[in-house]
């Protein structure tokens, strides 16, 4: 009867707000919660890119209703979304690769590759062929070698 006085102490369940704001998470714990998000985001959004593919590929006018439908401010934020979910997937996956590998996964090494998985998504979105006018950055740009006589750079996109 001397237990029945003592108590266990009851197991504490965790809302979302409690695991975003209460608990700390490592930085290794985000990234691979962001892993997940962004697996989840990509398979949902192959789709809907499809769907833009079919349609731009069915004729040219459908060619040219997806790329003023492409124009739009959301769809350039959700396309924008996509790529550093593509991003982010492609260098997590590689760091998780090398942890079943047994490499980078002492403290010093796991922070540092993590910190590089967070950092490498908006390095890659600067990359000449994501972002910005096409063909700037180097000499080969995502529209092919860069002419001399007309800098692609300075001249204003296509309408």
């Amino acid at each position: 009867m001397a237990n029945a006085t003592i108590r266990k102490p009851r197991p504490k369940y965790l809302s979302l707000a409690a695991l975003l704001f209460e608990i700390r998470l490592p930085l290794a714990g985000w990234v691979s919660i962001l892993h997940r998000i962004s697996g989840l985001l990509l398979f949902l959004a192959v789709v809907w890119l499809l769907f833009m593919l079919d349609r731009s590929l069915a004729s040219e006018d459908g060619f040219e209703g997806m790329r003023r439908y492409a124009g739009l401010l959301p769809v350039k934020l959700a396309l924008l979304a996509l790529i550093w979910a593509y991003c982010h997937h492609f260098c997590a996956g590689i760091r998780f690769l090398l942890l079943d590998l047994d490499r980078g996964v002492d403290l010093t090494s796991a922070r540092l590759t993590s910190w590089i998985t967070l950092a490498a998504p908006p390095a890659a979105r600067r990359s000449p062929g994501i972002g910005g006018k096409p063909g700037c950055g180097s000499r080969w740009g995502s529209w092919g070698p860069r002419s001399s006589s007309s800098d692609r750079c300075s001249a204003p996109g296509p309408t």
